[in-house]
């Protein structure tokens, strides 16, 4: 079981990694291929729509056959064979279908290791569990900001990725090795839908906060952090580097800090909530003021970055709600509306981009951006505001 769940820490590294890599590797995107950001936001967007889509079937194949195959068979054609298109790519189009396989690959990995975790461990430590587990993996993040721009700069972007081919497959078969699935569990005569799991009022409120918390922080660290400071700071490859390694390490402290909160304030619901406040404040302060010098600008995104990893927290207060037999489709429609969100906020961030007048100062153009990225945020915060707090 160790080893089986270190694979898996390994797999949602790669996770990790794929959903944030554009941002750096951008710049030669766009300079080799022609990519527009829109484009870019659109294949990013697209990683995390299907990711978000296959967690319905994910979900069934928890419950049905096991994380083991579902996993490894995934991650191996998904994954690998996503990033092995990627590195073959001559246009725009070829990146979004490579990023929608990918998206498919990494779709199982998180949620395979909550649903060992829902299954083996007691209620009470699963939003810790889940916030070192994603603290951990989000190392993967860090390698996609300063260590992917020196890799790419090295070897080329072409054949880093194809590198990162062969280590994804790697991974896949030590899933399928270590990896063991917990008992069966048989659900009562007439349950086990996910109609059942639709018909839990509670759970509504907070797939809605699961739709916004994360989109903000995903959509500014996998994209637009590279564009922003590279248009109105004049950073270059190795600065945007810099920058995004220091939001993803305030990610990764993030999701460490979210994870005991719930026992340390004895609430679920108070935590993600003062948190996103937070994180919206910080929003409106960049859309107020969206180039407020390089060394504010970093503290601000990096906050965004911090205060928007409530997703564990959100994770263990949905699963209080679920009964046993319901953990695995209840466990992936959360993460549906979580990662789900990301992509139709960051596709809908590319047409807020492009709808800013054309000679418009890059610093207002991204000003917008940021503003639109609060006021969704705020939004959510409204809806979770009437949400029933539960605690294991």
């Amino acid at each position: 079981m160790r080893l089986g769940i270190a694979a898996l820490v390994v797999g949602y590294v790669l996770s990790q990694f794929y959903r944030a890599f554009l941002a750096v590797l951008s710049p030669a995107l766009q300079a080799e291929l022609g990519a527009t950001p829109a484009q870019l936001a659109d294949a990013s967007g697209l990683w995390f729509l299907i990711f978000a889509l296959a967690q319905i079937p994910v979900g069934y194949a928890l419950d049905r056959i096991g994380p083991r195959r579902t996993v490894a068979v995934l991650l191996a054609a998904g994954g690998a064979g996503g990033t092995a298109l990627f590195a073959t790519a001559q246009g725009a189009g070829t990146i979004s279908l490579a990023m929608a396989l990918i998206g498919i690959g990494c779709a199982p990995v998180l949620m395979s290791a909550f649903y060992i975790f829902a299954r083996t461990y007691p209620p009470a430590v699963f939003g810790t569990l889940a916030g070192v587990l994603i603290g951990v993996g989000s190392l993967g993040n860090l390698g996609a900001a300063l260590p992917l721009s020196l890799a790419a700069e090295a070897m080329g972007w072409r054949a880093t990725v194809a590198g990162l081919s062969g280590v994804t497959l790697v991974v896949a078969l030590a899933l399928w090795r270590f990896v063991q699935d917990p008992p069966r569990v048989h659900a009562p005569a007439g349950a086990g839908s996910f109609g059942d799991i639709l018909k839990m009022p509670a759970v509504w409120v907070i797939c809605v906060m699961l739709l916004v918390n994360y989109a903000p922080s995903g959509a500014i660290r996998g994209l637009w952090i590279g564009p922003y400071f590279g248009q109105v700071f004049g950073s270059d490859a190795a600065g945007i580097g810099m920058v995004t390694l220091i939001m993803g390490l305030a990610m990764v402290a993030g999701n460490f800090a979210y994870g005991p909160m719930d026992r340390l304030l004895g609430t679920r619901k108070g935590a993600v909530l003062g948190g996103n406040v937070i994180g919206a404040a910080c929003l409106a302060v960049l859309w107020w003021e969206p180039a407020p010098g390089w060394g504010q600008a970093v503290m601000l995104i990096a906050a965004v970055g911090f205060f928007g990893m409530s997703f564990p927290l959100l994770m263990a207060h949905g699963r209080a709600f679920f009964p046993p037999h319901l953990v695995g489709r209840g466990v992936t429609l959360l993460n549906l509306f979580g990662i789900g969100g990301v992509g139709l906020f960051q596709m809908l961030s590319g047409r807020v981009y492009d709808a800013v007048p054309p000679g418009t100062p890059p610093d207002a153009a991204f000003g917008t951006l940021f503003g639109f990225f609060a006021l969704v945020l705020a939004a959510g915060c409204v809806v979770y505001a009437f949400s029933r707090d539960r605690t294991d």
